[in-house]
């Protein structure tokens, strides 16, 4: 274990519960000036509390938090930015109706116990600070109306603005372009050389062996791991954070030779979107899709499923030509949907597990009188969840105490529950942990198997590598190259990409 001493940020022997629970037992961080650090683990290990603790949300039961060259027993969020630290989390904590520089230079102003908000002072404030970081943002533009990977930027630039000296970032890429990565990591670059302790806080280990010069692993609550990041292979953090021999091979089910095809897409066209669109699915197959984003992929997803308008262009499934004006058409002609984003578009999230499970074939659980039938229910949400091993004691409890990747799954079954002919899957594990993942890969698997076709739309490229038979590679709303199960190779797709 690296000691304490050595660093100039970090936290000695932290432990931390909540009622019975211990969600942090003896937990050290060790992070240095200049210095790139990971924090690694599972959804429920304790990265979210270990960073609450050191930005002065949560106080520890025991333990030491070193910033600089002071010593706490306990935060205040106020000394935490005070000291220098600043978080910058999933959702940006950005106020949408104010505009650029409003938003880099209000913290400076509450923090100043200032009432006023000076437009000019605000444009000057934000013009430096990401001129700092080396980025060319609109300071006029609301916040509303600017893309994800600059509101990570400005969230940067505010954090820099502040006086950062040790910065969280937590699951930083997870919406973002091959593209916006590198551009994002070349910020990191920047801070760093500035003297910046930086946490990147993720389980996508290609990023984290990229950015990151050190790493801390946790599991249930306890570091199982840590030190120089190139000591590290990619097997042994996976297995570090899962407890697991996670194996990354390739795990697509041999694809039984057949004529059939279960989906034939010919010419679809909606310019300037996508244009000339064609392939076709079989039996069992999994065929990939990929492409930047602004690429046309979503939209054609979209399309195939009847929530995007289709200018020209054919679909026919199990040989019979359809017209898709809504996903409830495509829903009768066997086709299924699971949207990128589960929170807004893929889960009702004041609901239950049950109820959200099945959501999309009510019908199905209907008396002869109309009623629905609550064994029927039950009994449905109960097989559901034991078949895709969604971990909850209770299906009543709301689909929100569970976690990204049990709710990735509720997702999942509500729409396999409807036994579709072809499965489209929008970024299927996107936000989920390294153990969960590999579990629904391996529902995906199962289920193709058994004969379900799915067109697996992913900008993760191992993923598409270990599961897909097929991969086609969409720019600028065109088919731009095609990969046989046997040309499947990280490399050469990331060079597609580019």
């Amino acid at each position: 274990m690296v000691k304490l001493l050595t660093a100039e940020y970090g936290a000695e022997n932290i432990v931390k519960s909540f009622g019975g629970a211990k969600a942090l037992s003896g937990v050290s961080l060790s992070v240095k000036g200049g210095e790139v650090h990971c924090i690694a683990g599972e959804n429920g290990s304790g990265k979210s509390t270990l960073i609450k603790i050191m930005s002065g949300v949560h106080a520890p039961d025991s333990g030491l938090i070193q910033l600089g060259k002071k010593t706490f027993t306990h935060l205040s969020p106020r000394e935490a930015v005070h000291e220098g630290v600043q978080v910058i989390f999933q959702d940006f904590s950005l106020l949408s109706n104010l505009t650029v520089a409003e938003n880099i230079a209000l913290p400076t102003y509450i923090l100043n116990n200032s009432h006023i908000l000076s437009k000019n002072r605000s444009k000057e404030i934000a013009t430096n600070a990401l001129d700092l970081i080396g980025v060319d943002i609109n300071i006029n533009a609301p916040v509303a109306d600017i893309s994800i990977a600059s509101k990570q930027l400005i969230a940067i630039a505010r954090a820099t603005n502040l006086g950062v000296k040790m910065l969280f970032m937590d699951e930083p890429t997870t919406a973002l372009t091959r593209k916006e990565i590198k551009r994002l990591f070349e910020v990191v670059e920047q801070i760093k050389a500035r003297g910046v302790a930086t946490v990147f806080v993720s389980h996508k280990i290609d990023e984290i062996q990229e950015i990151c010069n050190t790493i801390t692993i946790l599991r249930n609550g306890k570091v199982v791991g840590d030190g120089l990041m190139k000591d590290f292979k990619r097997d042994a953090i996976s297995q570090a954070m899962t407890g697991l021999n996670v194996s990354e091979t390739r795990i697509a089910p041999k694809l039984k030779k057949t004529s059939k095809k279960v989906v034939e897409v010919k010419n679809f066209t909606t310019k300037p979107t996508f244009s000339n669109i064609s392939f076709s699915i079989a039996p069992g197959e999994i065929l990939g899709m990929t492409g930047l984003l602004g690429s046309g992929r979503t939209e054609l997803a979209e399309a195939i499923f009847g929530q995007y308008p289709v200018d020209s262009g054919e679909i026919i499934v199990d040989g019979k030509p359809i017209h898709l004006n809504s996903s409830s058409e495509a829903l009768q002609a066997g086709i299924g949907y699971v949207p990128p984003d589960r929170l807004t578009q893929g889960l009702f999230l004041e609901q239950s597990i049950l109820n959200n499970l099945v959501a999309v074939g009510i019908d199905q659980y209907q008396s002869r009188g109309g009623r629905l039938s609550k064994s029927r229910l039950a009994q449905a949400g109960n097989r559901w969840i034991k078949d895709l091993r969604i971990k909850t004691n209770n299906p009543q409890n709301p689909v929100t105490s569970l976690s990204g990747g049990n709710q990735q799954r509720v997702v999942l079954a509500k729409w396999l529950a409807m036994n579709p002919h072809l499965m489209i899957l929008n970024g299927p594990t996107v936000g989920v942990d390294i153990g969960s993942k590999r579990e629904i890969l391996e529902i995906i698997r199962d289920r193709a198997q058994e004969g379900m076709a799915f067109l697996v739309v992913s900008d993760d490229i191992p993923e598409l590598v270990q599961i897909c038979h097929r991969v086609f590679v969409i720019k600028n709303g065109h088919i731009s190259k095609e990969f046989s199960e046997a040309q499947l190779d990280e490399k050469i797709l990331y060079r597609e990409l580019s």
